[in-house]
C-alpha cells in the first residue's frame, strides 16, 4: 500500500493515477483535506486537516508500507507571511519530519520526499550542472526549508529502518501547469511578441509524465533507498529553444525579438522584476546521470512529446 500526500496537487494526482494501473504496488491511500471529489478504484481518501507538527497520521499509516510525500507549503512569487522561513518551516521541515516519525514508528520500509532543485540553489555557472555531490546552496526560505527537511529526514533513516529517497526536481511542466511557465505559453499561444531571441542560457525541465515514471521508479527500485537524486528531461534547452517548440506544440509562430540581454535585466531592475529575468535568462542545469547509472533510468518522454501534453492539455 502507497501513501501519496499532496495528492489533490499538479504532480500528486497525476501519481495517483499511475499508481492505480499499476496493481503490482498494491492499493493507494491518500491524504486529502476534504473529501470532495470520486477517486478511482483501488483509491481510499483519508481526511487530514493540515500538514502541521502535531498532525496524527496512525489512520492514515494502517498497512502502508511506501509514503511518497508532495504536500508543502509551496513556493509563491509574491509571500505575504511575515516571517515566511518560519512559515515554510512549519509545514516543510516540522510537519515533514513529524510525518516521517510515525511513518517510521508504523514500520513504513520507504520515504520518498519530493523536496527542489531549489536545494542546491538558483542558478548555474554556463556549463556546470548540479550533480547530487554538490554542496547544498539554498538561497530562499523555500529552499532552506526542503534542505532542513533532507537532512531530518537523513537522520531518521539512520536511527530507523526507515528507507528514504530524496528528489529535487526542476520546473515541472504539463497538462494543468500554472505559474510562470502557464503564462509563458499563454503569451505564445496569443502569437505575443516576446523580447527574448537573444537569450543564449540553458535551463533543465522535467516533464510531469518523467517526474511521475521517476517517482514510481524510486519506489520500487532496491538502489533508491537512502538516495538523493536530480531528475529531468535529460535535454536541456535555452528560452528561445523552449518558445519555439512550444510554438510548434501549439502549431502557432514563435514571434521572438532581439532584444540584449542587458537591457533586458536593466528593465526588469526599474519595475523590480530582476528574480522573473533571472529565470528566463540565467543557467540551471542538474546532471541526470546519477539516475541513468544506479537506477537505469531514462526519461520515458521527450520535451517535444511532454510540450505537446502541456500545450495539449493532457
Amino acid at each position: 500500500m502507497t501513501l501519496v500526500t499532496g495528492a489533490t496537487g499538479f504532480v500528486g494526482y497525476a501519481l495517483v493515477q499511475r499508481l492505480t494501473v499499476n496493481r503490482d504496488l498494491g492499493g493507494v491511500v491518500v491524504a486529502v483535506r476534504r473529501i470532495d471529489r470520486s477517486w478511482p478504484e483501488r483509491v481510499r481518501p483519508i481526511q487530514v486537516s493540515n500538514l502541521q507538527p502535531a498532525t496524527q497520521w496512525g489512520a492514515v499509516l494502517q498497512r502502508v508500507s511506501t509514503v511518497v510525500h508532495l504536500a508543502a507549503r509551496v513556493h509563491v512569487m509574491q509571500d505575504t507571511a511575515t516571517d515566511p522561513l518560519t512559515a515554510f518551516r512549519t509545514a516543510n521541515v516540522d510537519g515533514t519530519l513529524n510525518l516521517a516519525r510515525q511513518a517510521a514508528a508504523a514500520g513504513v520500509k520507504r520515504f520518498v520526499f519530493i523536496s527542489s532543485v531549489k536545494v542546491n540553489g538558483e542558478f548555474t555557472l554556463s556549463g556546470r550542472a548540479y550533480s547530487e555531490a554538490d554542496a547544498p546552496k539554498p538561497e530562499d526560505a523555500y529552499g532552506q526549508s526542503k534542505h532542513e527537511a533532507e537532512q531530518g529526514l537523513r537522520q531518521i533513516a539512520s536511527d530507523t529502518s526507515m528507507e528514504v529517497t530524496i528528489i529535487r526536481p526542476p520546473l515541472v511542466y504539463g497538462p494543468g501547469v500554472k505559474a510562470n511557465f502557464a503564462s509563458l505559453m499563454r503569451a505564445v499561444q496569443r502569437g505575443w511578441p516576446l523580447p527574448l531571441g537573444a537569450v543564449h542560457n540553458q535551463r533543465s525541465f522535467v516533464a510531469l509524465d518523467n517526474l511521475v515514471d521517476f517517482i514510481v521508479n524510486c519506489i520500487t527500485h532496491p538502489q533508491a533507498a537512502n538516495q538523493n537524486f536530480l531528475v529531468s528531461d535529460g535535454e536541456d534547452l535555452s528560452t528561445p529553444d523552449l518558445i519555439r517548440r512550444m510554438a510548434r506544440a501549439m502549431n502557432r509562430p514563435a514571434r521572438l525579438l532581439q532584444v540584449p540581454v542587458w537591457a533586458l535585466r536593466a528593465g526588469a531592475l526599474l519595475l523590480g522584476k530582476g528574480d522573473a529575468v533571472q529565470r528566463l535568462c540565467g543557467n540551471l542545469q542538474v546532471d541526470i546521470s546519477k539516475s541513468r547509472t544506479l537506477l537505469g533510468w531514462n526519461p520515458p518522454v521527450s520535451v517535444d512529446e511532454g510540450l505537446r501534453r502541456a500545450v495539449g492539455g493532457g
